[in-house]
C-alpha cells in the first residue's frame, strides 16, 4: 500500500550541504598543520561521510510524476510532489509516471458468443494511482496492463454476440453496453498493478475475413426483408384508405368478389419491385 515518504525542502538541504562544505574547509585550513595529521584525517573523513550522506539524499520531481523510495530494499514511502527535494540518504528512488496514457490493443481474431469468427480490438485509457503496488505488486505494470486488456478485450468479444437478432439481448454493436462492460472487468484485473481504467473504446469491429461476404449477404437479406415488411404494412394502410374513401363518397359499389380483386390488384402495384402494366378492357372482341 502506498504512504507518504519522508521528506524536506532540497534547497534548505542544499544551504546545509553549503555550509558543511565550508565548516570543513575551516577546520582544514585551521587543523591541516604538519603536526595535527590524526585530526585532519578524521576532519577528512567525517566531512566526506557527511558530503555522501547529503547529497544523496537529493531528488527532482516533475509533474504528474512520483519517486518510490527504498532504503536498503525496504519500501519507506512515495514522493509524488513536484519539486526538489531531500528524503533518505543512501536510498533507491524509482520514477513512476501518473500521467493519463492509452494504447490500442492489437486486432484479435476471436468468437463471439454465437460461435462466429470476428475481428476486435479496443483502445484502453488508464494511469497509476498507487505506486507501490505498480512498482513491487508486477514486475512491469505497463506490460501488465496490455496483457490484461488484451484478455479482457477476448473476453468480452466471447460474452456477446456480434449482432443480436432478438430484441432486448446487447451485443458487441452496442457501444455504451461494451464499453461499460469493458472497463468494469478491466478496473477489477488491474487493481493488483494499482492502475485504474479511466475509459475503454472499441475501435475495430468486424467479421473475419472467411465469413464477411456471407454475413453481409445475410445484413443484406435481413434489410430486403425488413423494408418489404415496412412496404406491405404501408400497402395495407392504403388499400383500407382506398376503400373506405370510396365508400363514404359513395364513387361505386363493389360486390365482396370486386373488393378482393381490387384489394389484389392494389398490393400488387403497392408492392411490386418494378412500374405497373395497365391492361384497358375494351370488351369482348367476335
Amino acid at each position: 500500500m502506498e504512504k507518504r515518504a519522508f521528506r524536506v525542502s532540497g534547497f534548505l538541504m542544499f544551504f546545509v550541504l553549503v555550509v558543511w562544505i565550508c565548516g570543513v574547509g575551516i577546520v582544514f585550513r585551521q587543523f591541516g598543520g604538519a603536526n595535527a595529521g590524526l585530526l585532519f584525517a578524521l576532519t577528512a573523513i567525517v566531512g566526506t561521510i557527511g558530503f555522501i550522506l547529503l547529497v544523496t539524499g537529493f531528488t527532482t520531481i516533475n509533474p504528474n510524476e512520483a519517486r518510490v523510495i527504498q532504503f536498503f530494499g525496504q519500501y519507506v514511502g512515495t514522493i509524488d510532489r513536484a519539486g526538489f527535494h531531500w528524503t533518505w540518504s543512501l536510498s533507491t528512488k524509482r520514477k513512476v509516471s501518473l500521467r493519463v496514457r492509452n494504447f490500442e490493443t492489437a486486432r484479435l481474431k476471436v468468437s463471439d458468443a454465437d460461435g462466429n469468427p470476428v475481428e476486435i480490438a479496443a483502445v484502453i485509457v488508464w494511469r497509476v494511482v498507487d505506486t507501490a503496488k505498480a512498482t513491487f505488486g508486477v514486475n512491469d505494470h505497463v506490460a501488465y496492463v496490455v496483457v490484461q486488456a488484451e484478455a479482457g478485450v477476448r473476453h468480452l468479444a466471447t460474452s456477446y454476440p456480434y449482432e443480436a437478432h432478438d430484441s432486448g439481448r446487447p451485443s458487441l454493436r452496442d457501444s455504451e453496453v461494451v464499453s461499460g462492460a469493458l472497463t468494469e472487468e478491466l478496473r477489477e484485473r488491474v487493481t493488483l498493478a494499482g492502475v485504474e481504467v479511466l475509459e475503454t473504446r472499441v475501435t475495430h469491429l468486424a467479421y473475419a475475413p472467411e465469413i464477411a461476404q456471407a454475413m453481409l449477404a445475410r445484413q443484406q437479406a435481413s434489410a430486403i426483408v425488413a423494408a418489404r415488411f415496412k412496404i406491405v404494412e404501408g400497402a395495407v394502410g392504403m388499400v383500407q384508405q382506398a376503400l373506405a374513401s370510396l365508400r363514404e363518397n359513395d364513387v361505386v359499389e363493389l360486390d365482396e368478389e370486386r373488393k378482393a380483386q381490387m384489394v389484389a390488384n392494389l398490393l400488387v402495384v403497392l408492392c411490386g419491385d418494378r412500374a405497373a402494366q395497365p391492361v384497358v378492357n375494351t370488351g369482348t372482341l367476335y
